[in-house]
This record gives structure tokens, sequence and C-alpha cells, in this order.
């Protein structure tokens, strides 16, 4: 079990596989990238396995979503998810992607093992796409979602992140098609992971704000307390239901006491926050030869010492050093 001194049990791991990605989003990076781990820093694809079915089998992790980067980027992403499909007992599987490759992979996914996946998608307008991610890819993510609802990745949830002069007029238009074509929207607030560490509080579009907007065009009801759990997104019921809409305000409304997250950066840091500034080795362990019972037990040591928040509320936050691409969404 990875319990830490709040009481909270992590149940939820998320893996980044890669620290790259085929697009230069502004809330992520720079458009000219970053400086890439070297291959010799990544985990292998046995590695992740390893720590994923240590994590399963030793210390009570039910549910492993897959991150980057982009982690369609990863060589041996199909061979990692039908082997971690193999574990007993099974943990549910889903990916967070932009999407891009997904057209080609969601079958091959599907048969694999994979549940579900998050689609990263910010607007319906190509100009727009391009302006926030400086490629022409918008039909390619389009066509990314359609093939994964068609293939069974359900519910396909769309993450979108609204930013004020681009897209912040955009959230009643993308809930009205993502209720077209049964996708879940989830908008998130803008947080600070940016790799130019140029986020600032007073300039975000908040989830209050988000609220405001759809509701000028849509009727929501609070979905009830009780289904949230430890799901980062509050729930609204679009027009008296079945279709819903959530909202993850990081910033605004943290869920950090429900919080059942550990998570795995590429390179085999366990990171008990996505805002924590500390890491715990794991990939050194691996490498020197400790057995399974070392490693639970060093991501055990690194849970136990999780903090109560984020830090976020805290006028002397500072930004992790690493960015979101490092460290996995």
């Amino acid at each position: 079990m990875l319990i830490d001194t709040y009481g909270r049990v992590a149940t939820d791991l998320r893996v980044s596989l890669t620290d790259r990605c085929n697009l230069r989003c502004t809330y992520c990076m720079p458009e000219e990238g970053l400086q890439w781990l070297a291959k010799p820093d990544l985990l292998t694809d046995d590695e992740i396995v390893r720590l994923i079915g240590i994590a399963v089998t030793e210390l009570g992790v039910t549910e492993v979503r897959f991150t980057g980067g982009e982690p369609l980027l990863r060589p041996g992403l199909v061979s990692i998810v039908e082997r971690c499909a193999a574990l007993a007992p099974r943990p549910r599987m889903s990916l967070t992607t932009n999407g891009v490759g997904l057209e080609r992979t969601a079958e091959a996914l599907r048969d694999a093992g994979l549940d579900r996946v998050n689609v990263s998608l910010d607007t319906l307008r190509p100009e727009v796409f391009q302006a926030l991610t400086r490629r022409k890819r918008h039909g390619d993510v389009l066509r990314g979602l359609a093939a994964a609802r068609a293939a069974g990745l359900t519910p396909v949830k769309v993450n979108t992140v609204l930013m004020p002069g681009l897209n912040e007029d955009e959230a009643p238009e993308l809930l009205a098609w993502a209720v077209e074509h049964d996708y879940e929207l989830r908008f998130i607030e803008q947080m600070p992971l940016d790799a130019q560490h140029g986020w600032k509080r007073d300039g975000m579009i908040t989830a209050g704000d988000i609220l405001t907007s759809l509701r000028t065009r849509f009727t929501l009801t609070p979905e009830d307390d009780g289904q949230r759990g430890s799901a980062p997104a509050e729930r609204w019921l679009v027009d008296g239901g079945p279709a819903r809409v959530g909202v993850i305000a990081s910033v605004t409304r943290p869920f950090c006491r429900a919080c059942d997250r550990t998570r795995l950066t590429a390179d085999g840091q366990v990171r008990t926050c996505l805002f924590a500034r500390e890491e715990s080795d794991l990939r050194g362990a691996l490498r020197s030869g400790a057995p399974d019972e070392e490693i639970a037990r060093l991501w055990r040591v690194a849970m136990w010492g999780k903090k109560a928040g984020s830090g976020l509320d805290d006028p002397s936050f500072l930004q992790p050093d690493r960015p979101m691409s490092a460290i996995g969404g």
C-alpha cells in the first residue's frame, strides 16, 4: 500500500513514457522545444513494465495512466500495454495523448488491452490550433478522436485548456461539439507547469469563468458529490443529462485532500505531486540490482513524505524546475 501521513492511499499511477512531443503548445514548452532526456536516462520497456508490476502486485495500484510528453511517440507502447494487461490483478489502463498519432494506433492499443483515452484538444478552429500548438495537425487530432471512439476506447475524454486572447470564447461551442460526438469534455485550468515559467495567476481563465460561459447556452446541474470520489474533475449534467462536462480546477479549487495519485517520470523518478519540487530515484535501484521488495520499500518511503497540498495557494509557491513534458500530465 502507498499511504501518506495524511491517510491518503495512492491507487492511481501516472507513468510518463517520454518527455518528447510532436506539438509545441504555448502553455507547455517553447517553440524550439526542450533539451530532451538522453536515451540512457530513459527507463527501458522492461524497466517500465517491472515498475508497473511492482506497483500493481505489491503496492495496491489499480489504475495506470500512460502519459508523456506524447506517449504515442514511445516505440514500445503497444507492447508495454499488452504486458501490463497480463498482470494479475489486471490494472485498468488509459492513455493521455495529443491525438496526432491516434488514428493509426487506436485499434492496436485496444487489442493490447488499453481501456480508454484522454485526448487534448483546445479548439475547434484550425487557425487557433496552429497558434496554440505551432503545428498544422488539427485534422489529425479530430481523426484520432473518431478512431478512438470507433475502437471502443471509451469514454473518450477531451481535455481543454482555455487561454486568454486565443480560445477563451470557445467553451460553449466546444461543449456542443463534444455532446454531438459523444465525447466527455473536461476543461482544465492552466497550471504553472510551463517550461518558460510564464504562467500568471491573474491572467488565467478560471473554473468560474468557464462555468459562466457555458451557462450562457446550457443548463448545468451539479453531479452528486458522492460520484466524484478522488476524481480531479467536478462534473455537471448538461441540460439534464446524460451528457456531462467536467472542470478540473487545480488552481482555484484544489482537490489535494482526495488525491490518490503517484507519478513515475520517464527517467524513473517518483513524484508525489504534479507540483512537487522533489523526486525519489527508482531507476538507480533498478539498475543496481535491487530486488522488487527493496524498490517497493523505496516507493513507500517516497509516498509517506507526500505533502498536504500542492502549495499553489502559498505566496511563496515556486514552479517545479522540470516542465510538464518531463514529469507527465
